[in-house]
């Protein structure tokens, strides 16, 4: 009996097994156009995403573009300890911080207002027409509006000729030319061309918000800024949570686009962040493990910051990524 039962026990499981494996293919198939597509993507990451992490090791080789990968030295740290101990780190880091800072304590917060006060406008034409004015800076690459800029900054140029016009100043300023105002142009360029593409997801998050809510409060004589703020605000308080940790996470990365184009020679003592000087140190002198070294020391900085604001908005408000 004990054998038998074991026996019709393991026929059992073959069967179930075999049931399992049919399941799954007939769902396969009926979703083989899905699937695919899926595949598609799936093997695109495997492709551009993780067999690109090999190349990681040069940042602990003496990499030269006439040997392979395996055949470069092994330098261990080297290069490592070469980044922490250059004299340029004190002011790139603190270019590169201070911009970063500024963007999260000024950026952040503005798209979260704006979509605000965008969810409050009652006209639906007049509400996209601002929300399509606010996307379109989006669009444009730093390569454009950097030449806008450099356009509207000039000695001769709109700024210039407006506050001249106002009598707020008495000659013009070179105000690229100047390290003073280059955290100041940073900020309110970054901030004037994501303001309305960041809104979109909070935008997103208000609409989900129930109605009923907004109902009660006008029944016990809420104003409009009272539901704004009372209401709308505190309902959208874990998207705010994790597009914090998402910010944080990148402090250490000050959009080398727009730093790239907007930098010079004269304004360069407050312009210079890790990502130009990388560029100029490593990729222009061919240093190609010297520069993977700095962006894999990055990246684990960014890992650290990303761990360390998930923990803190967890206790804060219970929401985190992980």
């Amino acid at each position: 009996m004990d054998a038998h039962a074991t026996t019709s026990v393991k026929l059992e499981k073959q069967r179930n097994k075999k049931s399992r494996v049919y399941t799954l293919a007939q769902k396969f198939m009926a979703q083989r156009y899905l699937q695919a597509m899926a595949l598609v993507g799936i093997a695109w990451m495997i492709i551009f995403s993780y067999v690109p992490l090999y190349g990681l090791i040069i940042a602990f080789k003496e990499y030269d573009i006439t040997r392979s990968i395996s055949e470069s030295p092994w330098v261990g740290l080297a290069q490592f300890k070469e980044f922490l101990t250059d004299d340029s780190l004190p002011y790139v880091l603190k270019n590169t911080l201070a911009m970063s800072a500024l963007k999260l304590l000024i950026g952040f917060p503005i798209p979260i207002l704006f979509a605000l006060f965008v969810n409050e406008l009652r006209s639906l034409r007049y509400k996209k027409i601002v929300q399509t004015i606010s996307y379109l800076p989006h669009f444009l690459s730093w390569v454009i509006l950097g030449g806008i800029l450099t356009t509207w900054l000039a000695d001769v140029g709109i700024v210039n000729d407006l506050l001249m016009a106002l009598h707020l100043i008495k000659e013009p300023i070179s105000y690229l030319a100047e390290p003073g105002y280059f955290w100041t142009i940073i900020v309110s360029s970054d901030i004037w061309k994501e303001l309305g593409w960041n809104a979109i997801i909070y935008l997103a998050a208000i609409a989900s918000v129930s109605p009923d809510l907004y109902e009660a409060a006008t029944m016990d004589g809420a104003s409009r800024f009272q539901k704004m703020f009372l209401i709308t605000l505190p309902m959208i308080k874990g998207t705010i949570a994790i597009l914090f940790i998402l910010a944080v996470s990148g402090i250490l990365s000050s959009n080398f686009d727009q730093v790239f184009i907007l930098k010079n020679q004269l304004n360069e003592s407050a312009s210079n962040v890790i990502d130009t000087y990388v560029y100029q140190v490593g990729i222009s002198e061919g240093r190609y493990s010297y520069s993977t070294a700095v962006g894999l020391f990055k990246s684990i900085i960014a890992f650290l910051l990303l761990l360390s604001a998930n923990y803190v908005t967890k206790k804060l408000n219970d929401t985190s990524l992980l």
